[in-house]
């Protein structure tokens, strides 16, 4: 029996449909991945499935007995409690059934409950609670706090820190960690990454795989996470929902061959009605005039009942740059680079100094593609400021080559042309980034196309736009504006999955001069990203230490592990034992490797994200 389902949902806002009769269940220890472009409807259902918004028709049933949690986008925390009693509180229905269990050896031990029958029954009762409470962390309580604590980052000196004080970034932390020591039967989590780092991503990883038996249902963006937790996705496309099995490779992988099925079909029957068009046009006033009248009421009723739908996407993007000047052999230059700040107490960090980096030489070339990464907080956008020349050094020297063209595209944007469409601000930037150049409408709604902006899109001003949206229309001028530097801080932060594979592309040099041939240093979460675009790694630990790595992500990632490479690790600090977070059975075999996610030491942490919460939901009933 299915522990969540849902039957002939459907939901519309004002004439659009959204959620067309759609169906979906899961089971027992089921990981699902929910898919699809931004605006398309995921945490809309997602919201129905945890009770918080009503379909317009259909409905959604819980098992009975089942604990569903819920992590939303907003928060919903106590701000008068510090951020270990506030993640403690996950513990509230572990604390009800320690008391119920109290209640019931109160009551075997009462003369009253001895005859046989009340005696067995709440023997049973025993077992069960016992049963129940063994499965969601036993007695060990303090100890899984500090250690999903430590998993996302936390530091010990930030326990005592009020959620008052806490930025939007940590709150979503928080509220995914009280989420995971709650331990419902099944999760509900939208954006589970979205405050997370890399070690953080890895470490939940880890928890869903390992540690937490339950179902889940997740929204992400991290193409790694949906490869390595989840075993079927559902893509929400046309306001149905398609089922596929297998990780988010393999969701790829079908349907391409499925778009490209449908294509097929799709130019066949096109094909067919140009065919009956033509007989209608040419017999429609002669002596066939019957029959092509006959002809064409068949047409129109088979537009109308078995019109096979255009796929809107199909294989890899071929986008040919504008040629950019050729820079010279050294791009970029650092030596015995440091950077010192006044260490800030709401991180944990007390008084005195915070050291970013220090003694950090790089030599980037003509050509090289290089990943700056590291924990939130660790400086990265620093170090990318400083190369730039726009932030100075505590010690050291940067320098940039001759000729060199910088595209720098920031996390917060400049103010922008909002009132212009999208076509003509692409056009508008291109212009004056490129004195000269010519770059026609058509052109301009060609580089709107290849960035995913289809038909009346292309119309829509930039201050009704998403920040997903605005975010592709700034990478997409910033990319076709002839630069042989880019520097791209957290590009996809805003980017649904297709947007982000399209930068990807975009990002590649291809076959035939296609794509960006020039330097590249990106600053990333993104694994997929970085793996596919980057060779060249420069690691910062978050502990003022730094690294080069040449190689991808996942190279560095495996040599970390195998501890090969120690100086390439973001857990430089040592934890105490008895801080040290509890390690799932597969993480015990990496413990003793410097960096692993088992082992991620205690840290500060940065941001203002926007924050999240959780929403337990028990149904002793089937809902509806």
């Amino acid at each position: 029996m299915p522990l969540l389902s849902a039957t002939n949902i459907k939901y519309t806002i004002g004439t659009r449909v959204l959620l067309d009769g759609v169906s979906f269940s899961i089971e027992a220890g089921e990981r699902v991945g929910l898919v699809g472009r931004n605006g398309t409807g995921k945490t809309t259902l997602i919201r129905m499935l945890a009770a918080r918004q009503k379909p317009d028709s259909g409905s959604v049933s819980l098992a009975k007995g089942m604990r569903m949690g819920y992590l939303s986008q907003d928060p919903e925390l106590d701000p008068t409690k510090t951020l270990q009693e506030e993640a403690a509180s996950g513990f509230a229905e572990l604390g009800r059934l320690h008391a119920e269990l109290d209640q019931v050896f109160h009551d075997m031990a009462d003369p009253a409950n001895g005859a046989s029958d009340k005696l067995e029954r709440l023997m049973d009762r025993q077992s069960e609670l016992q049963e129940r409470i063994e499965s969601m962390g036993g007695y060990a309580t303090e100890h899984r706090v500090e250690a999903v604590l430590h998993g996302l980052g936390f530091e010990d000196s930030q326990f005592g820190v009020p959620v008052s004080g806490l930025s939007g970034g940590q709150k979503g932390r928080l509220a995914l960690g009280k989420l995971l020591l709650e331990a419902p039967d099944i999760m509900l989590l939208d954006e589970p990454t979205n405050h997370l780092d890399i070690v953080g991503r890895e470490w939940l990883e880890e928890f869903l795989v390992n540690d937490y038996r339950g179902a889940v249902i997740m929204i992400s963006h991290d193409r790694k996470m949906l490869d390595n937790v989840v075993g079927r996705i559902e893509e929400i496309d046309g306001a149905r929902l398609i089922d596929y099995p297998g990780n988010y490779t393999a969701f790829r992988e079908i349907r391409l061959q499925r778009l490209l099925t449908q294509h097929r079909a799709y130019e066949n029957q096109q094909s067919q009605w140009a065919k009956e068009e033509e007989f209608i046009r040419r017999f429609r006033a002669g002596q066939r005039a019957k029959e092509a009248q006959g002809r064409l009421s068949k047409l129109e009723r088979q537009k109308e009942l078995f019109s096979i739908e255009r796929p809107s996407e199909i294989g890899a993007m071929k986008l040919r740059l504008p040629e950019a000047p050729r820079s010279a052999d050294l791009v970029s230059v650092v030596r015995d680079a440091k950077k010192v700040y006044p260490a800030r107490e709401s991180d944990g960090g007390g008084s005195g100094e915070r050291v970013l980096f220090h003694d950090l030489t790089v030599t980037i070339n003509r050509g090289d593609r290089w990943a700056i990464i590291g924990p939130n907080g660790a400086g990265k956008t620093t170090l990318v400021r400083a190369m730039l020349s726009e932030l100075p050094l505590t010690d050291g020297t940067t320098k940039i080559g001759a000729s060199v063209v910088v595209g720098y595209y920031a996390q917060l944007p400049p103010g922008a042309d909002d009132e212009l469409p999208v076509w003509e601000y692409l056009q508008k930037q291109i212009k004056r980034e490129n004195p000269g150049l010519g770059f026609s409408e058509q052109q301009a709604r060609d580089l709107a196309g290849a960035f995913l902006f289809a038909g009346r899109e292309q119309d829509k001003q930039l201050k009704v736009m998403s920040g997903g949206e605005r975010s592709r229309a700034r990478l997409a001028a910033l990319l076709a504006s002839a630069k042989n530097l880019l520097v791209l801080d957290e590009p996809t932060n805003h980017l649904d999955i297709p947007s982000a594979e399209r930068l990807e592309e975009a990002l590649r040099q291809g076959e035939d001069g296609e794509g960006f041939g020039g330097t590249l240093i990106l600053i990333s979460h993104d694994r997929a990203l970085i793996d596919a675009t980057c060779d060249h790694l420069i690691v910062l630990d978050g502990h003022g230490n730094a690294s080069i790595f040449n190689g991808n992500y996942s190279q560095w990632h495996a040599r970390q592990l195998a501890g090969d490479n120690k100086k390439a690790t973001w857990a430089a600090a040592e934890v105490p034992k008895s801080r040290q977070p509890a390690r799932p059975a597969a993480m015990k075999a990496a413990a003793t490797q410097p960096g692993s996610p088992s082992q991620r030491s205690a840290r500060g942490q940065q941001g203002s994200e926007r924050g999240g919460s959780c929403l337990l939901y028990t149904s002793d009933a089937a809902d509806e």
